[in-house]
């Protein structure tokens, strides 16, 4: 059985259908790239999945639950966290409030303290930084500690949405090998990319959307050699 299952997902936003029936899905332990045009409905799927957006039709199984239309807030505690678009810091806060607050479905203060060491082990820049408030970090730094908070919920399957936008190529590398570590601690991932085909060289399993459509899947090595994918998204 996989881990995340999604059936013939609609999503529309009033009148337009922004997501037309879609299904895939992802295997416990896999990295899992959806990647896509701008406006291809990326985010709009990983917001619906992690209960931001209602859909009209289909279903989310989540380790063999419906979530469908479970509450966000319940869906963080079922062992699922979304790092979003566009980083979304609190930026008065500081660096370490923002972590606390990636833990707050969970009660073993111990166990907090313990996972708040590993994601420093993780991202020793931001042990570096605890103090500082979010909003003076650089681009990478915010997006290393939208990471790090949304690991501190203890998930078993993290969505990220666009984590290396606006970042200089250093800090695309640098998160591009969490993400991997991320992975190989266990963590299942579901990655939305505009940088396909640095997506496809980490990913298990690939699966592009086009206007709300998947037009294609298959095994991630396949794809990056695939002509029609190194034309349309891998600038080859």
């Amino acid at each position: 059985m996989a881990m995340l299952e999604i059936k013939d997902l609609e999503v529309y936003y009033g009148v337009i259908q922004a997501i037309k029936g879609i299904s895939f899905e992802v295997n416990q332990g896999e990295v899992i790239a959806l990647i896509g045009a701008n406006g291809a409905g990326k985010t709009t799927t990983l917001q619906t999945i992690t209960g931001m957006l209602s859909p009209k039709a289909g279903k989310i199984i989540f380790e063999g639950q419906d979530i469908t239309k479970v509450p966000g807030h319940k869906i963080v505690s079922m062992g699922m966290a979304h790092v979003p678009e566009g980083r979304r810091v609190f930026a008065e806060l500081s660096v370490l409030e923002n972590l606390k607050l990636g833990a707050y479905t969970r009660k073993d203060k111990a166990e907090i303290a313990e996972t708040l060491k590993r994601v420093y082990r993780s991202f020793p820049r931001l042990e570096e930084r605890k103090n500082q408030s979010a909003g003076t970090l650089s681009g990478g730094e915010q997006q290393m500690l939208a990471m790090g908070r949304a690991l501190m919920s203890k998930p078993r399957i993290i969505l990220m949405d666009e984590p290396s936008m606006g970042l200089s190529p250093i800090f695309v590398e640098e998160i591009f090998h969490i993400i991997q570590e991320i992975s190989e601690s266990g963590t299942t991932v579901l990655l939305v990319e505009q940088n396909a085909k640095k997506a496809l060289s980490i990913a298990d399993r690939a699966y592009v959307l086009e206007t709300g459509n998947i037009v294609l899947s298959g095994d991630a090595n396949v794809l990056m050699n695939d002509e029609s994918i190194k034309k349309a998204y891998l600038g080859e």
